[in-house]
């Protein structure tokens, strides 16, 4: 169900609340484009400046306009057990197919305080729960021997989006978890290096915009077609890296904006990438061969 390309949808603002007309936009793109599965509420969702009535509420609208064409994996994750859990539980009730569960942020409990996190969440509800290992902004890794003791214990519990950017680690997931534990890339650069030592997809960044150029990377290498996909990988990955000249998703939202798809506007702390970025930016979306308009 998530193998392949999920996109990490942004929520669209514009005067400051959420852009429901160009989140449905969004979501009949992404069905038109081929992304295999859309969450909704992710960091690229900027879910910690949504409130919890407007988190509950993209994901609703996200599930409306998918129609059950595409699968929903919403983010519901928190520093908080119980606030997680109810933000779970929702995500459920309203029909999301799976969840995103973030590692526990500020707190940073210990590996046995994870582990009893993420399994009082699994418990909670019985649709599928994805991990979400991210270290650099929560401050705690989520250990693979952990993964391994909660995809033992939990049924539910069947994969995890890694996003610590160690191969290293990637592999020992691979190694001590079950075989059919999900491992999904949470950084575009690392897709196709995670796919070559036994991987399963990415949740992506870069998909937002150009999902049928994720996708046909991962596609060429499944059919072993390897030179090709290696090819699309050194394609995208300035691109890539441009879309973290500054803390993600400001400049994605820019890119957005730049190609027509829905406005640039950010809540607070986040704001606006410079000019000199933004300059950057338009040149590198160019040289990749898209068209970008003129304002902004």
């Amino acid at each position: 169900m998530l193998q392949g390309t999920t996109v990490a949808i942004v929520t669209p603002f514009q005067n400051g609340t959420i852009d429901e007309q160009a989140l449905r936009d969004l979501v009949a793109f992404h069905i038109a484009k081929g992304t295999n599965a859309i969450l909704p509420c992710g960091t690229t969702g900027e879910s910690p400046t949504l409130s919890h009535d407007e988190h509950d509420r993209v994901i609703e609208i996200c599930i409306e306009a998918a129609q059950g064409k595409v699968p929903i994996l919403a983010g519901t994750g928190s520093n908080s057990t119980a606030e997680a859990i109810r933000l779970t539980k929702h995500a459920a009730d309203a029909g999301a197919d799976a969840a995103l569960v973030v590692t526990p942020y500020y707190n940073k409990p210990m590996q046995e305080g994870l582990y009893r996190h993420f399994k009082a969440v699994a418990d909670a509800v019985d649709i599928p729960i994805i991990l979400y290992n991210i270290p650099g902004r929560c401050s705690r890794n989520i250990d693979p021997e952990t993964m391994a003791r909660l995809a033992g214990d939990c049924k539910n519990i069947i994969g995890v989006k890694e996003a610590a950017g160690s191969l290293d680690q990637m592999q020992t997931i691979k190694a001590i978890c079950p075989k059919d534990f999900l491992l999904l890339s949470g950084d575009d650069a690392l897709t196709l290096p995670l796919l070559s030592i036994g991987g399963h997809g990415v949740i992506s960044v870069i998909a937002n915009f150009i999902p049928q150029d994720v996708n046909a990377m991962i596609n060429a290498f499944q059919q072993g077609d390897i030179r090709q996909a290696q090819d699309r990988h050194y394609k995208m990955l300035p691109l890539v890296k441009m879309l973290f000249c500054e803390t993600n998703p400001a400049p994605l939202k820019e890119a957005m904006e730049m190609l027509g798809l829905c406005k640039a506007d950010l809540r607070l702390p986040m704001c606006r990438i410079s000019e000199e970025h933004r300059n950057l930016l338009r040149r590198a979306l160019e040289n990749y061969g898209l068209t970008t308009e003129t304002k902004g």
